[in-house]
């Protein structure tokens, strides 16, 4: 849903006028970070990757540092994010799919048991892992959501990884004041 007009025309507040100690999206440069993508549902998903991809190489996450890796379907994400952070293998996980309801409760399951699967992997390895599985009513809905009207949630999920890398390496103590 977006953002009714009442908030987002809010003037912004001054946080840096208290000058605490900030962590950021900046800190995540160099990171190696490994996006997640399903294989079902393709013409949305790649679209969704693309986005990621760009993303990163805009924020100077270099090709090399970056990986792709190919998963069946939603439901597979969470075990291919868990082997990528248990191995080391990334400092942040973007986890991309795209879920249409169709007819039976078979959907529900699918986009409930992805997301929590994907923030059980968060939580328990410590490695961000920003989840961009489209839950939609149809395929406009998706495409909207894919490049669309919508935006790129792809892009959306990348942008999501980086900040949340950025800010647990803004947490190591060894940069504490």
């Amino acid at each position: 849903m977006a953002t009714p007009d009442l908030i987002r025309d809010l003037p912004a507040v001054d946080l840096a006028r208290f000058g605490v100690r900030t962590a950021d999206a900046a800190a995540a440069t160099g990171a190696r970070v490994a996006v997640v993508a399903a294989r079902y549902n393709a013409p949305v998903v790649d679209r969704l990757v693309e986005g990621a991809l760009a993303t990163l190489a805009a924020a100077g996450i270099a090709p090399e540092r970056t990986t792709l890796v190919r998963v069946p379907g939603a439901w597979e994400l969470p075990q291919a994010a868990l082997a990528l952070a248990e191995r080391g293998l990334a400092d942040a996980i973007v986890a991309l799919g795209c879920v249409i309801r169709g007819e039976t409760g078979h959907y529900d399951v699918i986009v409930n048991e992805s997301a929590r699967g994907l923030g059980e992997v968060a939580l328990a390895t410590g490695v961000p892992v920003a989840n961009g599985v489209l839950a939609c009513e149809d395929a406009a809905q998706a495409l909207a959501r894919a490049g669309g009207a919508a935006g790129n949630k792809g892009s959306e999920a990348a942008q999501a990884a980086l900040a949340m890398c950025g800010l647990l390496r803004g947490l190591d103590p060894e940069d504490s004041p």
